[in-house]
Order: structure tokens, then sequence, then C-alpha cells
């Protein structure tokens, strides 16, 4: 006996949608629901997304460093020559000492003559052989010099950080003169905000703190209350909020690392760039001549 026909074709696995119907589909689905079409719309999608808790607030962060890093050169991050810890290949070895301990850096460019003449990077722990073996030779613990144009972008130059072990890059200018230099840490910061390690001293609710060199460091986004507060100054504070704009503002722009402007008598040399703004000025008294110039 045949069973009773129901009407519909046996089933043979899950039927497929032809191609011209899933692309109406698709259509239909991003009108509906359209993506983002630019950087700054999907930026806003991920500040919607922390909004619905759909991500951690740390996670867009570093989420949207990635996207503005892809903006970003080596001269961007880098610390400009002037502000370059470096090492004289003929100097003492307690003077070279001296500054190591005194920068806390891991590793620093060696120059010989000027300070444009960069022969090798010199490793902090290498230099600690020479006191068990005083008989080595210094240039022979330099390690090879990376030269990278300003204009390289973070993202390759990460890559090459990771690819070939190095930490630490010369900047050149477009006359190949030293322009500062980069390291790993610099381009990550872009990605993670500010790296503190056992140098770096602890957040107060100003933002200002006295430096070994009686310099003050200023946090960009200090208010303009308490920078006047610390340095018997009356700026204004109608029209800006932070110390950071009312500096970008004089300078017509927002300052890059290494540049200095000049205001009410102070000298704001910038220490450090995040995200299109100021993370930290050095502030000290600017020379009389210069303020009466």
């Amino acid at each position: 006996m045949s069973e009773p026909h129901s009407g519909r074709p046996p089933l043979r696995g899950a039927a497929k949608q032809p191609p011209e119907a899933r692309g109406l589909l698709e259509r239909m689905l991003e009108f509906l629901h359209p993506g983002p079409d630019s950087k700054t719309e999907l930026i806003e999608t991920l500040a919607d997304a922390e909004q619905r808790e759909l991500i951690e607030p740390e996670s867009r962060q570093m989420l949207e460093g990635v996207l503005r890093m892809a903006e970003l050169s080596a001269g961007d991050a880098m610390v400009a020559a002037p502000r370059m810890d470096q090492l004289d290949i003929d100097a003492p070895y307690d003077e070279l000492l001296a500054v190591v301990i005194d920068t806390g850096h891991s590793r620093f460019p060696v120059y010989e003559g000027h300070r444009d003449n960069i022969i090798g990077i010199l490793l902090a722990k290498d230099l600690l052989k020479m006191q068990r073996a005083p008989e080595l030779n210094l240039r022979a613990l330099l390690r090879p010099t990376v030269f990278v144009p300003e204009s390289k972008g973070l993202n390759e130059l990460l890559r090459d950080f990771r690819s070939n072990r190095n930490h630490l890059a010369i900047v050149i200018d477009e006359f190949g003169n030293t322009a500062g230099l980069i390291t790993i840490e610099d381009v990550l910061e872009e990605i993670v905000g500010e790296i503190e390690d056992e140098f770096d001293e602890q957040s107060s609710d100003t933002g200002i703190y006295t430096l070994a060199d009686g310099s003050q460091r200023v946090a960009g986004d200090a208010s303009i209350a308490a920078v006047n507060g610390a340095f018997s100054l009356a700026l204004p504070d109608s029209d800006f909020d932070t110390i950071g704009g009312l500096v970008a503002h004089e300078h017509g722009r927002v300052p890059r690392r290494g540049e200095a402007v000049q205001v009410a008598g102070l000298n704001f040399a910038v220490m450090l760039t995040r995200g299109g703004a100021v993370r930290w000025f050095k502030v000290t008294r600017a020379p009389a001549e210069e303020t009466e110039a």
C-alpha cells in the first residue's frame, strides 16, 4: 500500500538560495542596517557598542587606538632629537654609568664626535659587562642602528619591530639628519595609552609634578586654574578648560613632541602626545631676554 501523497517534495537536505536571491537579501539587510562607511562612523559604532555594554571601555579605547594609529607616522610619535638621551663613545665609564642610572632607559644611541653621528645602540645591561671585564671595548658592545624616515607609518614600524626584534629606531628627516628616536613602547602607547613603569611618578589630583631638575611636569589636561595656582599666574580660563587647549591656541595647532611654546613667561616643552593631544608638558621659566623679546 502506497503512502498518501502529502503534496510536498521529499526533503533532501537544506534548500539552497539561488545567488540572485541571496544577493537581494544581503542588499535589503544592508539597507535596513547599513554598516559604517568611514573611520569616523566606525569609531561612533564602537562608542555605541560600549554604551550598550557589548564591549568594555578599555576594549573600545584600544580599538580606537588601532584605528588612529594607522594614520600616524614615526614623526608623530618620536622623541625629538633635542630631548634624546645619548651616550658619547669617548666618555669615561663612570660618566656613561651615571647617565644610565639617571635616565633609567634600557637602550641608548651612542654617538661619536657630534650627536648626529650615531654609530650604534648600547643596551644598559651590556654596559655592566665592562664592570667585570674593564678590558672590553665599548665599540664591541654596540648593536646595529636601525634608521627609519619620519614618514614611516606606525603600523609598518610595529611590524618591523616585531620581526627584527629591535625595540628602538632612529628617525631621520628628509635631509638625512637625525630628527629623533622612537621605541616599540612609543608605538604601543598609541594603542593602549601611556605605559607606566617604575620610573614614572604616581598621578596627582592637579596633574602637576616637580621634577628632579626643578622643572615641572604638567599634564595636558590639567586645569588652567591648577596651573595658575602652581605658577602664580592669571591665565584666562573663560575660553579653554585645560592648559593643553590654551597652549595649542597660542601655537596655532597642537604642538608635536619636542616642540616648545612660550606662554606667560613659561616654556611649555612637549614631552608626550597621545591621540592628537598633548599628554605631558615639561614647564620651565623662560629666560628673561626671551620673555622681553
